[in-house]
């Protein structure tokens, strides 16, 4: 029987807060994994699917981009990666009779959850000036609709492309094709949003903007250094790398405000001690940071690192490497002498002891490898702290051999491969020749809006259309009723998507959602079946392949979208064949191999089983591609977050049965929430300087410069054992606390790791959680 969509919205009424987990997955892991899938999907589709998820011959997972081993297990997918299989290939779908019952004014209060859960699009639906309800609509009508926006624009610029990380290599190089050809390099994306920061570091100090290592250097590694992040929810699978490279020797150290329980023990699903035995302890020391201390400890590793160096000339450094690969370290070396002790234990809050034995052990490791995530690129210092990881790195000379490396974890499982087919507000002039060589005309050369100054732009009427290709824009953006009155404020804003979210709901005066085929649904064009192509976060490409019929016929991929918009605008302009593109995706492949660097023979490369390897200078020949030619030493002054007294730290963060800005249930089983989501963890010692009980209910203001504060109210304080000093609070519900202007500096990513607030006791019932601003 085919389950049906909810008609009641939910609430926190029935919340249950429990002790948080001491470890990940296990028999219970497996559990979450099926019980849904064989619930939504039944038996022979959840086999289907689930045996071909992350194989050769399969297709791509799409809840994040960690890399595939090479040699895959039948079940070859985490828990979520399970769930977001079962989010997609849901045979629920919207039915005609939805559109017609809900206006876009009585969806407004309702949550993502609720949005998500009725189902998968089947047709274009089209919100027509002062209606306040889509209606079915034929794609050739949505095609011209689009079309007319475009083609009367009085500036390229005031359209804008949005991208999500779910969109495949090719439809992404149509994509930004599409916009450099009208004329604009408003080219926001997910990125801008996540990694922009890392981006931003390591194109400065390394040449690029990828990680430095492959997924066997994870089994070679002395150390691996896990910072802000949290794989147990956001990269399950890595739990198994990080399990093997244990096996192996590997001692593995977690830094992070929140303890996680995949970083405490893991039970591997594939064995049966997984299920018998006790957990694998996977973080040999857990260092609990005050946040936005990252920098600040980073700093007082290396000068550790030079003071051994001092009293051992010699022996630590690698002199070598640093000779004939570096520069800047000189000026460096004297910076880290007025490194302050005092300092570094107030903005980590950690003591000296837990310093000193984080430095003991990368002086004792011949291979180290870094891993980050949001919780260190989602700082006002986020690029500083970046350049601080490749500083430690660069001066034992752990980039560029087997077992070391920076290993930037992506979230998105395609977010990497986006960029690299030009989706950047700011490529660089070589990709922009080539293009224009290779589709002949002359794009433009001014940089574009990234998403925080995409939102800025709309607020001040400066862009009239607004595209997504994927994502939920209002969802994952800060400043969530500054975003949502801006896109009120466009004369067109268009979807591209296979299930409902809050971007649906707020729309300029006319409105598009245009349905998009499954990462699992198999795509059939005039030349036959096609498939498309990913890169993980080790540079990896390879193929994904469809595995089961679309929901409807009317759903069209995303490659036969983008490419029927541009033909409906553009025509045969510049003599680009844009018909020819949706029938055969090796011609877009083609096109690919000679604009995109290392994608030269991308049909070939793509159609072996194993897919191909982006070169990549740092991790192959320690070759850098920087201002100097060399790898760059950097000086960065510290600063941390000045927090008053009686104020917190807080953090936004994902509950572990969510994807980005999709819920796929209301609990958090890790951290020991059920039925709900409008809670904020604080230290119990905290709780009690502030005078609230564990359980009450609160009202949460940020502070941001002399802005009128933002609130959330009617939230649940649930005593947590986070860093003292901190609070955490679930994303994007919490994202109206986070100015719109509060980025990094360099990057612009949101600065969503670090929002100065104070608790306040709410008059409004517990469950509430209605963003409100005083």
């Amino acid at each position: 029987m085919t389950p049906k969509a909810p008609e009641e919205d939910f609430s926190d009424a029935n919340i249950e807060v429990s002790a948080p987990k001491t470890h990940a997955v296990g028999i219970e892991g497996v559990f979450h994994s099926m019980e849904p899938a064989i619930t939504h999907m039944g038996l022979a589709r959840t086999a289907k699917l689930m045996t071909k998820i992350n194989h050769k011959d399969g297709f791509d997972c799409m809840s994040c981009a960690w890399p595939d081993p090479d040699h895959r297990k039948l079940a070859e997918f985490c828990e979520n990666g399970a769930k977001a299989v079962t989010w997609e290939a849901t045979p629920v779908v919207v039915e005609r009779s939805f559109w017609e019952e809900h206006s876009l004014t009585s969806l407004e209060d309702k949550t993502e959850y609720w949005l998500g859960l009725q189902g998968r699009i089947t047709e274009p639906v089209y919100k027509a000036p002062g209606s306040d309800h889509y209606t079915p609509i034929g794609w050739d009508e949505a095609y011209a609709i689009v079309a007319r926006h475009l083609n009367g624009l009085a500036d390229p610029n005031e359209a804008a492309f949005y991208t999500s990380g779910r969109a495949s290599n090719e439809a992404a190089f149509l994509y930004q094709l599409m916009s450099r050809v009208l004329g604009t390099n408003n080219l926001p994306d997910c990125s801008n949003m996540c990694h922009e920061s890392t981006g931003t570091a390591m194109l400065h100090t390394v040449g690029i903007g990828k990680s430095t290592v492959s997924y066997r250097d994870f089994g070679e590694a002395d150390l691996i250094i896990i910072m802000g992040q949290n794989p147990g929810t956001n990269h399950p699978r890595m739990l198994t790398a990080l399990h093997e490279a244990k096996q192996h020797g590997a001692k593995i150290v977690a830094v992070n405000p929140l303890p996680e329980a995949g970083l405490i023990g893991y039970k591997d699903p594939q064995s049966i001690k997984g299920y018998l035995g006790k957990a694998t302890q996977i973080a040999d020391q857990f260092l609990k940071i005050r946040s936005g201390g990252d920098m600040a400890l980073l700093q007082a590793i290396s000068k550790r690192v030079l003071e051994a160096e001092a009293a051992a000339p010699g022996t630590v450094l690698d002199h070598d490497f640093l000779e004939r690969h570096c520069d800047g370290f000189e000026s460096f070396a004297a910076h880290m002498e007025a490194v302050d002790d005092r300092e570094v234990e107030r903005a980590t809050g950690l003591s000296t002891a837990e310093i000193d034995e984080l430095a003991a052990r990368y002086l004792n490791s011949e291979r180290v490898i870094i891993c980050w995530a949001m919780g260190i690129t989602q700082h006002r210092k986020g690029v500083d702290t970046i350049r601080e990881i490749i500083n430690l790195l660069l001066l034992r000379g752990n980039i560029g051999k087997p077992g070391a490396g920076a290993s930037p974890i992506r979230g998105h499982s395609n977010v990497q491969g986006d960029r690299t087919m030009g989706v950047w507000e700011q490529m660089p002039d070589s990709f922009l020749d080539a293009l224009g060589a290779e589709f002949n005309f002359e794009p433009p050369r001014d940089h574009g809006v990234d998403a925080v100054h995409g939102i800025r732009a709309l607020d001040e009427g400066r862009i009239k259309v607004w595209m997504g290709l994927g994502g939920n824009l209002l969802g994952a953006i800060s400043d969530t009723h500054l975003a949502e009155s801006a896109m009120r404020k466009t004369e067109l804003s268009v979807q591209l998507s296979t299930k409902l979210n809050r971007s649906h709901v707020i729309t300029g005066e006319e409105a598009l959602i245009l349905p998009v085929l499954g990462r699992t649904e198999v795509d059939v064009q005039e030349s036959g079946p096609q498939y498309v192509t990913v890169e993980d976060s080790v540079c990896a490409v390879h193929a994904s392949h469809g595995q089961i019929p679309p929901v409807s016929d009317q759903v069209r991929s995303e490659t036969a979208i983008v490419a029927g918009i541009a033909h409906a605008t553009f025509g045969d302009r510049h003599g680009i064949d844009w018909p020819a593109m949706i029938r055969d995706y090796d011609v877009i492949r083609d096109h690919i191999s000679r604009v995109v660097p290392g994608c030269e023979s991308y049909n070939e490369k793509t159609r072996t089983r194993d897919g191909f390897v982006l070169p990549n200078g740092p991790r192959d020949s320690r070759t850098f591609a920087t201002e100097t030619g060399k790898a760059r030493i950097t000086v960065n002054e510290l600063e941390h977050v000045e927090c008053p007294p009686g104020r917190l730290i807080l953090q936004t963060v994902r509950s572990h049965d969510q994807f980005n800005t999709t819920i796929y249930s209301l609990n958090d089983r890790y951290r020991g929430i059920k039925k709900g989501r409008y809670v904020i963890f604080v230290h119990p010692d905290d709780l009690a300087d502030l005078g609230i009980e564990d359980g009450q209910t609160v009202d949460i203001f940020s502070e941001w410069k002399d802005e009128p504060d933002r609130v959330l109210r009617g939230f649940r304080a649930v005593a947590f054992p986070t860093a003292r000093g901190c609070a955490a609070a679930y994303f994007p519900e919490a994202n109206v606390l986070i100015p719109l202007d509060s980025t990094a500096l360099e990057s612009n990513t949101p600065v969503s790791k670090a929002v100065v607030i104070r608790l306040e006791p709410s008059s409004v019932p517990a469950g509430v959680g209605r963003p409100v601003t005083v």
